[in-house]
């Protein structure tokens, strides 16, 4: 279950950032993940809540944002947002595509407590 391991690296970015700000806790973690990714959402999730536990994310929510599988025809240069399991150009149905965006998994933002 590599989603341990990930959820490991993030929390420590995580709180490598609230230690910057000086952060009493940390209230929500928000992470865009494509469907291309390899990630399983629900692992994800399940993993964030053993390796949260004792840090100063512990009460955190993590908040799991999809991000479309978008493609760029080599053929025809439209931009497409397409299913996972189908990467074909929905203007021309040429395979000869790019994947330019489903495959990540992004720290988009970080929602902190911090002491007045």
């Amino acid at each position: 279950m590599h989603e341990l391991s990930l959820c490991d690296d993030l929390l420590s970015q995580v709180v490598a950032i609230a230690a910057q700000h000086n952060a009493e806790s940390v209230e929500s973690i928000t992470v865009q993940l494509g469907a291309l990714s390899g990630v399983e959402p629900l692992l994800l999730e399940s993993a964030f809540e053993l390796i949260k536990a004792g840090t100063l994310a512990e009460k955190a929510e993590l908040i799991l944002q999809t991000a479309p599988v978008i493609v760029l025809c080599g053929k025809c240069g439209t931009q497409s947002e397409v299913a996972a399991n189908r990467l074909l150009c929905n203007a021309c149905r040429s395979h000869e595509t790019t994947l330019i965006s489903g495959d990540e998994l992004i720290l988009n933002s970080v929602a902190l407590n911090c002491a007045d």
